[in-house]
């Protein structure tokens, strides 16, 4: 094979991408805007599925390092009234179904496993043209202008590659994230850490929430849910934290729970605001030889647990199936698209319903029905079978990807 391969986006379907492609042999190059792999955080952690992103996983050859940064006992879930009325509870059952992982340490094994020289730091694109002969051109900011035959855009939500395949660019889902975080929870905050317990705790009002993810290394990771226009302007300085996280917490109204509201203000993190976007369901584009996207650059969805694992999944199944055929890679770019469209399409319904359920206007009530129906189909054996054989699933689902770092 004599086509280079060019990557843009050194997130988790970048790395997966060029992990798999060099674990068969062949060589590619990935492309970074961060100027350094510790320029940013990695958001928070993720729950890793065992039917897409850990199968990725094994096809990298990293699921003993992957296994190494598990936070067991992470899958346990809590969820609540915004009274603190526990609603239901689901414990770690240690099947590794879907056990927790720091992005950043996930990202880090994938680094690790890559040769030097495979990413190339401080390139953030400022647009892709067409080449010569098929090929495509990316336009950097450092002034790099860089000619490749096969591109594939792993680029998140404002993918440069996808504006240069389609156009489409995310909407604004009406809800912004803002987050701190709790350090030394068992010594400086043991009734938060008793609170949201030893993995993961949702309390919700119609279009409002706070989350609580109780991370590795004794930490809490807060979110708190909110609906608020696209020109929403805080009337405090977000830098000044004593203020800012007051503040906040004031935006969620009354009938609030003060051990809930103590997550946020009792954080010891300045906050950080997060919008929420998505791209419109069932997205696609007219295919242009050597060229693909992957990931959130394909099919941005809302947080929903699903994001991360299908950006491992999409860059592992793209590059088996360059490998495959490394001669005839515009076929396995048309066969991977066949494929991926329909599956994003099929999961991007699910985030959305799975959203608006979390946090749609008869909140918690939808939730407190939905655990009489879990609880008796895990009563149930026959039933839980009949329902997908794993009746956990749909309620794991609400909370298992709501910390919105996503690939």
């Amino acid at each position: 094979m004599d086509k280079s391969i060019t990557i843009i986006g050194g997130g988790l379907a970048g790395l997966t991408l060029a992990r798999v492609l060099y674990v068969h042999g062949i060589a590619s190059t990935v492309y970074e805007a961060d100027a350094s792999p510790s320029a940013r955080t990695q958001g928070g952690q993720l729950d890793i599925h065992d039917f897409n992103g850990q199968v990725a996983l094994k096809e990298c050859r990293l699921f003993d390092e992957f296994r190494s940064i598990i936070n067991m006992g992470g899958e346990a879930m809590r969820f609540l009234g915004p009274d603190g009325e526990v609603i239901g509870e689901m414990p770690d059952d240690g099947k590794l179904e879907n056990p927790e992982v720091l992005r950043g340490e996930l990202r880090r094994i994938l680094l690790e496993s890559l040769p030097d020289g495979a990413i190339k730091w401080n390139h953030k694109v400022e647009k892709v043209s067409p080449g010569s002969d098929g090929t495509h051109i990316v336009h950097f900011s450092n002034g790099l202008l860089l000619e490749t035959d096969v591109l594939i855009g792993a680029d998140g939500a404002w993918s440069k590659v996808r504006t240069y395949l389609s156009g489409a660019t995310p909407d604004y889902m009406g809800t912004v994230w803002v987050e701190t975080f709790l350090h030394d929870v068992e010594n400086r905050h043991k009734e938060s850490a008793d609170l949201v317990g030893q993995g993961a705790m949702l309390a919700m009002m119609p279009g409002k929430g706070i989350f609580g993810h109780r991370e590795a290394n004794d930490v809490i990771h807060t979110y708190v849910v909110l609906k608020k226009p696209v020109d929403w302007k805080p009337e405090v300085d977000f830098s000044d934290k004593d203020r800012a996280l007051p503040y906040i917490a004031e935006q969620l109204g009354e009938g609030w729970a003060p051990e809930l509201l103590a997550l946020i203000t009792s954080g010891e993190t300045i906050p950080v605001s997060r919008p929420i976007w998505g791209l419109p369901l069932g997205h696609a584009w007219k295919q242009v030889s050597g060229v693909m996207l992957v990931g959130d650059a394909a099919h941005l969805t809302p947080p929903d647990g699903d994001g991360a694992n299908w950006a491992l999944y999409d860059g592992a199944e793209l590059a088996k199936m360059i490998a495959a055929d490394p001669d005839n890679i515009e076929a396995a770019l048309l066969a991977f698209k066949e494929k991926m469209i329909p599956r994003s399409a099929q999961s991007s319904i699910e985030g959305y319903q799975s959203f608006e359920r979390t946090f749609g206007y008869n909140a918690p009530d939808n939730l407190r029905e939905m655990m009489k129906q879990v609880q008796a189909a895990t009563a149930d054996a026959e039933k839980a079978s009949a329902t997908a054989g794993r009746p956990m699933d749909a309620a794991r689902a609400l909370m298992g990807g709501y910390a919105p770092g996503r690939s």
